[in-house]
């Protein structure tokens, strides 16, 4: 999958001869065209990404408290889809993953665990969407089963796999989502948490189609006086099972905060009174299925 490719792209003229106009060189996993990677200046090739604020345009808002900003999907499916690849989302959350995509020509198939979730992202989308476009699906990712019910989705969007994986799960257990046993939120340990983790992410590897990229996007968590490593004890499972770790993307947490400022002086003064630093970004590890 490391190939370029080339591609001839033809015109018809007023002559039923083809011609020519130009030849581009791709990936196969994205339509960049790097003969002409000047004009893409738009997309971030570092790991520091920094935005100041939350797009909350084109269908997206900012009403359900732990989704990720859009922006991060804007550049992940730049760099690593095409137009018609299918998205899979296993932490489908208020549908960041899935409107991304109708915005960027691309299609989605979302797993959520709660079904009133599941409804209220079903009515973001028109009737037609949900049957070309975006399928969304109520169950457990943590649960086997699931493979089989994106498989029925990916066989009516004419798909063997998938072609990009997100997976942005509950921080532990920072922000309860629900009272559901099977939310990862609820676990009764850290290493319960990783356990199930693990086996969302196994779904998806098997989902995946081979080549092509994952993306993580989890923050660490502050308990009992030390610093709990989420990201890297997440990705450390991702590369157990299989997945091979091409990138380490730290992102400031503007545009993600609720009530900014409102605590702001309360935490400094716990940080200089307890010896730790306030947590001011997350992490994007980047995975690839070889």
């Amino acid at each position: 999958m490391g190939k370029v490719n080339t591609k001839k792209v033809y015109i018809q003229e007023q002559t039923p001869d083809l011609k020519i106009v130009e030849e581009k060189k791709t990936k196969p996993y994205n339509d960049i065209d790097l003969k002409n990677w000047k004009n893409y200046s738009h997309i971030k090739t570092d790991t520091w990404w920094e935005f100041q604020s939350r797009d909350n345009s084109h269908g997206h808002s900012n009403e359900y408290h732990g989704n990720y900003i859009p922006q991060i999907a804007s550049q992940l499916y730049e760099r690593f889809t095409k137009k018609g690849d299918i998205v899979l989302d296993l932490f489908l959350g208020s549908g960041t993953s899935a409107i991304e995509a109708l915005n960027m020509d691309r299609r989605c198939i979302g797993v959520e665990l709660k079904p009133e979730q599941t409804e209220i992202v079903k009515n973001k989308f028109s009737p037609k969407e949900l049957v070309t476009d975006v399928n969304l699906i109520c169950a457990d990712s943590a649960d086997s089963g699931v493979i089989e019910k994106v498989q029925a989705r990916l066989d009516i969007m004419r798909r063997d796999k998938a072609q990009f994986l997100i997976l942005h799960p509950p921080y532990d257990d920072i922000i309860k989502f629900s009272d559901m046993k099977e939310d990862l939120s609820n676990c009764e340990s850290t290493e319960e948490f990783y356990e199930l983790f693990k086996k969302v992410a196994k779904n998806g590897f098997d989902l995946l189609e081979k080549g092509r990229f994952a993306a993580l996007i989890i923050g660490d968590k502050y308990a009992n006086g030390e610093i709990v490593p989420l990201g890297a004890d997440c990705a450390a499972k991702m590369r157990e099972i299989g997945f091979k770790m091409k990138a380490v993307i730290v992102k400031n947490m503007e545009g993600n905060e609720r009530a900014k400022g409102k605590t702001a002086n309360l935490w400094r003064y716990r940080a200089l009174n307890g010896g730790f630093y306030i947590f001011k970004h997350e992490y994007i590890y980047i995975f690839q299925k070889v």
